[in-house]
């Protein structure tokens, strides 16, 4: 089992904003000189808690004060983005991290984002084939571009200009195209399925209860063998909250108070995911009503938290249930202690991950 990371971020509103960034980027700097392979950002440009804004932006911005870490958008939300532009943007960044840069894509959901960019009741997952596709077409093609869409249009013939480069998109550094990899938020998904037909892999999410966690894998097999590739346990990276101390007081302070960050990032997550009629997620019956959802509950039964030997032992368990994965993404959450957040991911990487992979035999 490899580590990485993923965070959204979810941020207490108010906060200042230059600090939440910067302590976000220091975040993937001690992941990258910790030994994590993977680190991926968020995207949200109307949230004041979830609140960077370009994930692309925010990878560039640590490619130069990082040195192994692979970094990703977590997510492009496609239908917010124009695919010529995104084409463009995408390739520059795969230029300057040769070979560090992964592509991680999705729908949004964010409603507010969606609201802003006049998306809100279009079909969105529509938008979202139609985007990538453009963007992949736009790569393996040449101009002049006549690429029509129902949402989007790429044309480039009138005014190019071939001998001084006037009107080409230019390619990403890795070849055809950076690793494409899909969030999975929904039990049984579908769209799971799909992205492995198509040679991408699943992110499933740390929001979600385990026993819908496992249902990736089937949709995952069954999507690999559509697209004739060999379905890799390796290629599948499940995040999940993790709060790791040296004691287990500590420990069950700091991830179970109801005024610290992790409980602050499942409120947060909870009212939007219940206001959107997404409250399935948290359950582990999908006949419980919504009102009978109880956050404290959920808190509970999604973070993982104790002291190193206690959190291996979790982990094992929610492996052994929910089956083998390549990278666990530890999800980040704001630093209200620093200290505190800065040790577990220290323990994570120097006991926790050991310990597994003794077990696991990797």
């Amino acid at each position: 089992m490899k580590l990485g990371f993923f965070t959204m971020p979810i941020h207490p509103v108010g906060r200042d904003y230059s600090q939440t960034l910067r302590e976000d980027r220091e975040l993937a700097i001690l992941a990258d000189q910790l030994g994590f392979v993977d680190g991926f950002f968020g995207e949200h440009f109307t949230d004041a808690a979830e609140n960077i804004t370009s994930s692309l932006i925010f990878v560039a911005w640590l490619l130069e004060a990082t040195k192994q870490i692979r970094l990703g958008t977590g997510t492009l939300n496609l239908p917010n983005h124009h695919p010529a532009r995104l084409a463009a943007e995408v390739a520059m960044v795969d230029n300057m991290a040769k070979g560090r840069f992964l592509m991680g894509i999705s729908p949004g959901g964010l409603p507010s984002d969606a609201e802003a960019m006049g998306n809100l009741d279009r079909d969105r997952n529509a938008m979202f084939l139609e985007c990538i596709n453009q963007v992949l077409e736009i790569w393996a093609s040449e101009p002049p571009y006549n690429i029509k869409g129902e949402y989007w249009n790429v044309d480039i013939d009138r005014t190019q200009i071939p001998d001084i480069g006037q009107g080409r998109i230019l390619r990403p550094y890795q070849k055809p195209h950076p690793p494409i990899v899909v969030t999975a938020v929904a039990p049984f998904s579908k769209g799971v399925a799909a992205a492995a037909a198509r040679g991408w892999d699943p992110i499933s999410a740390n929001f979600l209860q385990p026993k819908w966690v496992k249902t990736h894998w089937p949709q995952y097999e069954e999507g690999c063998l559509t697209g004739n590739r060999v379905a890799d346990p390796a290629n599948w990276r499940v995040a999940k909250s993790i709060f790791v101390a040296d004691t287990e007081e500590k420990a069950r302070s700091y991830a179970l108070a109801e005024d610290g960050p992790y409980y602050y990032y499942y409120r947060s997550l909870f009212t939007k995911l219940v206001k959107a009629g997404r409250a399935n997620l948290f359950k582990t019956d999908q006949n419980q009503a919504d009102e009978d959802l109880d956050l404290d509950t959920i808190v509970r039964q999604l973070i993982i938290f104790g002291t190193p030997q206690s959190v291996t032992d979790q982990l094992l368990g929610f492996r052994d249930e929910v089956g083998p994965f390549g990278t666990l993404l530890y999800a980040g959450h704001d630093w209200k202690d620093k200290k505190l957040a800065v040790r577990s991911m220290e323990l994570m990487a120097t006991d926790v991950i050991p310990a597994i992979n003794a077990v696991v035999g990797e």
